[in-house]
């Protein structure tokens, strides 16, 4: 019968003998009850089945002439299991990576966004490469360094078309932050959407000194493709040549560059960008508190 109580027409009751591979198979009559006749004597196992039930085992031994009734069997729902699996995807991937490098700060309180720590990380969407290029330009940190060096410059008469005073002050400032703003974005989020370019560096991590070296010194003029492979950052090398051109429509006329003062500056960009990246591999992870990972972990995305 089943958990009920009714009978159950219909199972399947499998006789086997001890040392025998196949057996003897009856249903179950409308009253739930079954019959083996002419069973020779000796060791027995049952097998009671039936659709949506679990199966049940019953072992026994016969005696010679003997009549055998089984005691009563009770065939329960079988359980059910489901697995669910739950994979986020590579958008949503990105998005949680993106969150977890606006949080990295060297010494806690210098941005740090355009650095992985993860290897396999997600590509990015062109809404996000956006999204860490507000984030980095418009962080309070960038304002501040951007009042520093623009005291410097002030300071050092740099611009002198821009004078002194507080007027001349605003005019370097903004025109310094407008570096940094057309530089982020132009390098760090148009051209990587339009060239299918990932701007950020990849913290390497693992291998020899050598290598790493090496590999840090590249990523200046070498970047990962939204297709993973690794390609020629045109995105890098065009930005800062874009960049230096627009800036000559803000500063003063005699400080504007030439064609070949902007290329060369371009150029002496790159340099800055592969000291950075050494400067990334090898000395800033000591430097930053709560890293999302140092080191390789797979490729597969997390699964709940």
């Amino acid at each position: 019968m089943d958990q009920t109580g009714a009978n159950i027409s219909g199972a399947f009751v499998k006789l086997t003998r001890e040392g025998e591979s196949t057996g003897q198979e009856v249903p179950t009559d409308e009253d739930g009850k079954f019959y083996f006749l002419n069973v020779p004597s000796g060791p027995f196992h049952l097998t009671f089945t039936s659709s949506g039930l679990a199966p049940r085992d019953l072992a026994g031994a016969l005696d010679p002439g003997e009549s055998y009734v089984t005691p009563l069997m009770m065939l329960s729902v079988a359980t059910q299991v489901t697995e669910v699996r739950v994979s986020l995807t590579p958008v949503e991937v990105a998005t949680a990576e993106i969150k977890e490098q606006e949080k990295q700060r060297v010494l806690g309180i210098i941005p740090n966004f355009y650095v992985s720590y993860s290897p396999h990380a997600a590509p990015l969407t062109p809404k996000l490469k956006f999204e860490l290029a507000w984030k980095s330009s418009t962080d309070p940190f960038t304002f501040v360094a951007v009042g520093m060096v623009a005291g410097f410059a002030q300071a050092g008469d740099r611009w002198s078309g821009y004078g002194q005073g507080a007027q001349g002050y605003a005019k370097r400032y903004g025109a310094i932050y407008g570096d940094v703003v057309i530089g982020t974005f132009v390098g760090g989020a148009i051209l990587p959407t339009v060239l299918k370019q990932d701007p950020r560096y990849f913290y390497k991590g693992t291998g020899t000194k050598k290598s790493r070296l090496l590999y840090a010194l590249e990523s200046s003029v070498i970047c990962r493709g939204d297709n993973g492979r690794r390609q020629p950052n045109y995105s890098s090398i065009l930005g800062n040549i874009a960049a230096g051109g627009i800036s000559n429509l803000y500063l003063p006329s005699n400080d504007r560059n030439t064609a070949g003062a902007i290329f060369s500056a371009a150029f002496i960009r790159m340099g800055e960008i592969a000291v950075a990246n050494v400067f990334q591999e090898f000395v800033v992870p000591k430097l930053t508190p709560n890293l999302p990972t140092r080191a390789p972990q797979s490729g597969d995305p997390p699964t709940f």
